[in-house]
């Protein structure tokens, strides 16, 4: 019986989190906890609810194998909802961003049922026709307040308790919001559903060969990367106090696979150094105008041609580590 027991705790430790994530995950916690007290809150608040975005995309596309050109989507629509919950029907923080991530829960469950029929790019056209018929919604609706969006939302009081008026209490609401939403994504990957996950996107008729319901965890996964995101849309109009028609925009959609790419897809913290790289270009840059967009193309052009497997794909395959 002993030797059993010595056996199997070598095993349970192998399938918990290794120390360098621990590691990582502990610098990354304790680097956003100090940021604030550096740089302005809102820019860091900015990053984190794109770093969030940007994870909840990479469930989708690097571990499901599906490219979406349609996030912006659940991202902007939550947005709208929260930001409509927060101001019109007077629910506190936290329900206006579950209210906004069921929404686009919901949103996902809809397109994702229709757009899981078709592969490659057909599947990514359908989601980006879906993505635009919400974005013309959101410019007729008129609880959308049109090209005004959703103006001057208020940021209430945490639980009924905590005023997030000041930045700083803010900023550490949407730490734990994103710093819990990364975790919970962290953990997803690594889970059996994971892992049958990956094995679709490796090898799909393998996997419906093993007996797996192929469309079912097609499904899953891009309803859980719809609520994700619009966690994140969400976070990111009680901040700026603010859902406008850039949100649910094409482009943003379009942003995010960049983020994806760059950091590197199919990685555990790629798409955070991703959307770090291109939302402080955009906040440094933003003197250059609408030359930030070229500026933009040529980094993420040099950055394929130089990191194929994204940034924290080829520091992965330096170092023979799973990042």
């Amino acid at each position: 019986m002993a030797e059993k027991t010595s056996d199997a705790a070598p095993q349970a430790q192998a399938v918990g989190m290794p120390a360098l994530h621990k590691v990582i995950f502990g610098v990354l916690l304790a680097g956003l906890i100090v940021l604030p007290f550096f740089v302005y809150p809102v820019f860091a608040m900015k990053v984190m609810c794109f770093a969030l975005f940007a994870a909840a995309f990479n469930l989708l596309l690097g571990f499901g194998g599906l490219l979406s050109f349609g996030h912006a989507a659940y991202f902007g629509g939550a947005s709208y909802i929260s930001a409509h919950a927060a101001k019109v029907w007077g629910l506190t923080p936290e329900l206006s961003v579950l209210c906004g991530a069921a929404a686009a829960g919901v949103l996902g469950l809809v397109i994702g049922s229709l757009a899981i029929r078709r592969q490659g790019i057909y599947f990514a056209m359908v989601t980006l026709a879906f993505a635009q018929m919400v974005y013309f919604v959101a410019l007729q609706a008129e609880f959308t307040g049109g090209e005004d969006g959703i103006q001057s939302v208020p940021r209430g009081d945490l639980f009924g308790l905590i005023p997030l008026a000041d930045n700083m209490a803010l900023y550490f609401f949407v730490l734990a919001v994103t710093f819990g939403g990364i975790l919970l994504l962290y953990r997803i990957v690594h889970s059996p559903f994971g892992q049958v996950l990956k094995a679709i996107r490796e090898n799909e008729p393998r996997a419906i060969s093993l007996g797996y319901d192929v469309n079912r965890y097609k499904l899953i996964v891009f309803t859980l990367s719809a609520v994700m995101s619009g966690v994140a849309g969400a976070t990111k109009a009680q901040v700026f106090q603010l859902a406008s028609l850039t949100d649910v925009h094409w482009s943003m959609s379009g942003e995010v696979v960049l983020m994806t790419l760059l950091g590197g897809m199919g990685t555990v913290f790629g798409p955070l150094v991703g959307a770090g790289i291109i939302v402080t270009m955009q906040n440094y840059l933003a003197t250059f105008g609408a030359w930030v967009t070229v500026i933009q193309g040529v980094i993420f052009v040099v950055g394929v041609l130089m990191f194929r497997e994204g940034i924290i794909g080829v520091l992965a395959r330096w170092f023979k580590r799973s990042l």
